[in-house]
């Protein structure tokens, strides 16, 4: 699970389909702070330790600034001395980077994406006869997944340049047609500041694209009972209630999908007292399944936090691989796992974008026994 201790949600703002629900700190991190670094518009193309490679339109990269002592860290370029400049580079150097003692550069979003491109990403460890000679000797590469960025997000630039950023807001949960898109969350209310425009250029699934387009968000209102009301205190009272219960219900229900969806985490690199991660889900069909990466101090406070909402087509690759593993890769043996017929597997499999892993021939007998 995702511990969101110390963050607290605020009422939430609508702009069409769009509501953004501010989450806000009381006691904000600053010995970790996080600022930009910006690209161009070129796609990008990432040096991984395997040697593989990851293609992608990648806008910026946040750049993780920390002290080991506990005395507060300074945003980058705001401290004394000679400014660096950004350069726009075509290719990069691995997902999270050095680039001092206490400076870390990682390519937000994109350092979960590719923990997702990589599941299982060898392939068949054994070489059963139904998998073809590309499945055997080239794993699943290549491997490609669909995204869209923020300004193709119907009302989403709009809601950003015009919703109100709360005194102490460290993050935010956005939803399209109250369908949770994803969650940004920083050490700081001035990193948060800074980097709340970013949003319109980060990775969103299909399922937020289209939720955007066709669905509204419902009306939320908190009313007040005024009998219960007789003075600015009772008023006062009443209203932190109305508060409570609407930060209770957004934690317990809206939000409860994603806080629970972390079932694979995998520590990346380590940053003084904190360590950054990026998380998988279980992936279980025809329920919310979230990917991210977040920073955590060393008691599991929550530092920094992205997610992105894989879309049903993607949750159905995720698995099928997962099983496939699972059983050695026997295609038998995850058919019997799953209650269905050999056939029945193969034709799932070329339905969820992986046919090319089977021989043509023995795909090609598949379908025809179900026809």
């Amino acid at each position: 699970m995702i511990d969101m201790t110390g963050l607290a949600a605020r009422p939430s703002q609508t702009w069409g389909a769009v509501r953004l629900v501010p989450l806000v700190r009381e006691d904000p991190v600053t010995d970790l702070r996080l600022d930009l670094r910006a690209y161009g518009d070129e796609l990008s193309e990432v040096s991984l330790p395997d040697r593989s490679h990851y293609i992608a339109y990648v806008p910026h990269a946040f750049v993780a600034s920390w002290t080991t002592d506990g005395t507060p860290a300074a945003t980058y370029g705001t401290q004394l001395g000679s400014p660096e400049r950004h350069v726009a580079l075509r290719f990069r150097r691995r997902m999270a980077r050095r680039l001092d003692k206490n400076r870390l550069r990682f390519l937000p979003l994109h350092l979960a994406l590719e923990g997702f491109l990589a599941l299982h990403f060898g392939g068949p460890e054994i070489a059963w006869q139904e998998w073809s000679h590309r499945a055997v000797t080239h794993g699943l590469s290549p491997r490609a997944e669909e995204a869209y960025t923020g300004a193709a997000i119907r009302g989403l630039d709009d809601a950003l340049r015009v919703f109100e950023i709360h005194p102490g807001q460290c993050g935010m949960v956005l939803y399209t047609g109250d369908a949770l898109a994803g969650a940004f969350v920083v050490p700081h209310p001035d990193d948060y500041r800074a980097l709340h425009p970013t949003l319109v250029k980060d990775m969103y699934g299909e399922q937020v694209y289209h939720y955007a387009l066709y669905h509204r968000a419902n009306p939320m209102e908190a009313a007040i009972d005024d009998a219960l009301v007789s003075s600015l205190a009772g008023l006062r009272e009443q209203a932190a209630r109305r508060e409570r219960e609407w930060a209770e219900f957004h934690d317990d229900i809206m939000a409860a999908g994603m806080i629970a969806s972390p079932a694979r985490i995998d520590e990346v690199y380590r940053l003084g007292r904190f360590r950054l991660r990026r998380f998988l889900p279980a992936f279980e069909p025809r329920r919310e399944n979230h990917i991210g990466e977040m920073i955590v101090d060393d008691g599991g406070r929550l530092a920094y936090l992205k997610t992105f909402r894989l879309s049903e087509a993607q949750i159905r690759r995720g698995h099928l691989l997962t099983l496939l593993a699972a059983h050695d890769w026997s295609l038998p043996g995850t058919a019997a796992a799953l209650g269905d017929a050999e056939a029945a597997l193969g034709v799932r499999l070329a339905r969820a974008g992986l046919g090319h892993l089977l021989r043509p021939d023995l795909l090609a007998a598949y379908r025809k026994a179900l026809r």
